[in-house]
C-alpha cells in the first residue's frame, strides 16, 4: 500500500494513512480526485460505433470461413459467436450508454498502450502462419510485460520464455491441435 498524507487539523502533526485505514467514502472520493476527465457522449458515440464496425467485420469474416453446424462447426462458427456478442454489446452501448456519458475516460497517453497492444497482437496473428507461433509469441509476451507492463527485463524474459513453454505444452504437446510451429 502506498501511503498518502493526511491532512492535519489545527496544531497537531501530519500522518502517513494508508488506504487501508480509509472508510470507503474517503477512499471513493480520493480515486473521484484522481480519475481523468470524463470523454462525454460524442466519444462515448464513436467508440462504440467503431467496436460495432469491427463486430461487423468479424461477422463477415467469419461467414467467410464457413459457420457449419452446432454438432459440427467449421472454423468461423466461434469468431461469429464472439463478433455477434461484440456487435450486441456496442448496439447497446449506443443505445443505453450515450445517456450517461461520465463513465467513460478522456483519451490520453495511456490509451496508446491499448492501440500498441491491439497492433502487436495483430502481428502476431500475421506472423503465426509464417514462422510458426512461438517467436511471435515470444516477441509479444516480451513487449506487453516489458513496455506495457513496466516489468524489468530478467522478469519479462523470464515470464516470456514460461507462457510460451506453457502454450507449446498445453497447445501442442498435451492437445494437438494444429497451430503453425516451428518444434
Amino acid at each position: 500500500m502506498t501511503p498518502h498524507r493526511e491532512t492535519p487539523a489545527e496544531g497537531s502533526e501530519s500522518v502517513d494513512v494508508f488506504d487501508d485505514d480509509l472508510t470507503p467514502e474517503q477512499l471513493a472520493a480520493q480515486w473521484q480526485a484522481e480519475a481523468p476527465p470524463p470523454a462525454g457522449p460524442i466519444a462515448n458515440l464513436a467508440s462504440s460505433l467503431v467496436v460495432l464496425a469491427l463486430g461487423v467485420a468479424g461477422l463477415v469474416m467469419s461467414i467467410g470461413l464457413g459457420l457449419g453446424t452446432p454438432s459440427q462447426p467449421r472454423p468461423g462458427m466461434w469468431p461469429f459467436v464472439v463478433s455477434l456478442i461484440i456487435a450486441v454489446l456496442a448496439l447497446a452501448q449506443l443505445i443505453v450508454g450515450r445517456r450517461g456519458g461520465h463513465d467513460g475516460e478522456k483519451f490520453s497517453k495511456l490509451s496508446w498502450l491499448a492501440a500498441i497492444g491491439f497492433a502487436t497482437l495483430l502481428a502476431m496473428v500475421w506472423l503465426m502462419p509464417v514462422i510458426g507461433f512461438e517467436i511471435p509469441a515470444l516477441l509479444l509476451c516480451l513487449i506487453w510485460m516489458k513496455f506495457l507492463g513496466g516489468e524489468t527485463w530478467r522478469g519479462a524474459i523470464l515470464y516470456s520464455l514460461l507462457v510460451v513453454a506453457a502454450f507449446y505444452g498445453i497447445f501442442i504437446l498435451a492437445l494437438g491441435t494444429s497451430i503453425p510451429h516451428l518444434f
